[in-house]
């Protein structure tokens, strides 16, 4: 299909998020195609979820010499429930949301290879924040369906940055579910932390409203619109809140490190726990910085990384929310960590009167 509709290799991509496609017909060609897979007949439920495990953190860098990296990515289109009776035609990385968490060292070498499996309709490719080069290697790495390419890559800056895809209809595939973050240690790595939890915000465009039952095709003019059916951690409504996948535990007096990465496209997110603090905070993921202290919401816009650290000393429920409260209200944004342990009533009691 791809062929016959002159989509091919040289099919113009956005380099670098801000170099228009230069090929107006190639333009044309791909937001026809794009609009036919989305006009196109639902698919059948493919994949039990598509909801990244935010416990799936690669280990802490601990080597003191750069290393050099096999890394490959697939393109993976897959059908998956955004809530219970709910459905959708994803795009992603390793047919997750976000993409797979990678972590490397300032000075490493990455030889990265994407795949674009054969049953698949649409053009892929990736842009790395992370990288000098063309596009973040965007033009390099543009693959058809039942194609490949590779890049090798040497990391000079650290800090914590986006991927995600970047062919025309970037907006579409993003917020399909094309986004991920590559972690890039300090060559004297990160403080030691207990828990690392790994976080994606996206927003998803339909043609039906939020919570209608049945399969959810995507909509170019809501996107257009920038009017979201659902904005999501991990691509699914409430995906790690305790009514679903959550909560996830950790123990009364542990360390918590989060990573969050804004697909976007469009949105920004207010990255707030309630019930705690971000005892530190990186905005845009610039770890080399000196964090902020004690902040209660952080902003991080669409292309943009956050890490945080937060304390544990008392037990609760911490309900990680985007502060544009309606988001989490209606739309679909909440994950859920659960502080187990005993009460500490000099700092909270929440029963004085007993």
């Amino acid at each position: 299909m791809l062929q016959a509709m002159g989509v091919g290799g040289a099919t113009a991509t956005i380099a670098g998020c801000a170099e228009a496609p230069t090929d107006d017909t190639a333009e044309t060609e791909a937001q026809s195609l794009a609009e036919q897979v989305q006009n196109s007949t639902p698919n059948e439920v493919d994949v039990d979820t598509v909801a990244a495990d935010p416990t799936d953190v690669p280990d802490p860098i601990d080597r003191d010499q750069p290393k050099t990296h096999d890394i490959t990515l697939e393109t993976t289109e897959v059908t998956a429930e955004i809530e219970p009776g709910v459905t959708f035609d994803y795009m992603t990385f390793d047919g997750q949301v976000p993409g797979p968490m990678l972590r490397v060292r300032q000075g490493d070498t990455v030889n990265l290879t994407l795949e674009n499996p054969e049953g698949n309709a649409m053009p892929h490719n990736v842009d790395f924040h992370a990288i000098y080069g063309t596009g973040g290697a965007a033009e390099a790495t543009h693959v058809n369906p039942g194609e490949s390419a590779s890049v090798s890559v040497r990391m000079e800056y650290p800090g914590a940055f986006i991927y995600h895809c970047a062919v025309p209809n970037l907006d579409m595939h993003i917020s399909s579910g094309m986004y991920g973050m590559i972690l890039v240690e300090p060559e004297d790595g990160l403080p030691e932390v207990d828990h690392e939890f790994y976080f994606g915000q996206n927003e998803i465009y339909t043609d039906k409203s939020t919570g209608t039952e049945g399969h959810h095709a995507f909509s170019m003019d809501a996107m257009a619109d920038e009017n979201p059916t659902y904005v999501t951690l991990n691509g699914e409504k409430y995906a790690y809140a305790a009514a679903r996948k959550g909560p996830l535990e950790v123990e009364k007096g542990d360390s918590v490190r989060v990573y969050l990465v804004t697909g976007g496209p469009n949105v920004t997110s207010n990255f707030h726990p309630i019930g705690n603090v971000w005892t530190e905070a990186w905005p845009n993921g610039a770890i080399e910085s000196q964090p902020d202290k004690n902040v209660q919401t952080m902003k991080v816009a669409p292309g943009s990384c956050f890490v945080g650290t937060m304390e544990t000393p008392v037990p609760e429920r911490i309900k990680l929310v985007d502060h544009a409260l309606s988001r989490v209200a209606r739309k679909g944004l909440l994950a859920e960590i659960d502080v187990l342990g005993e009460e500490e009533p000099d700092i909270f009691d929440p029963n004085p009167n007993e």
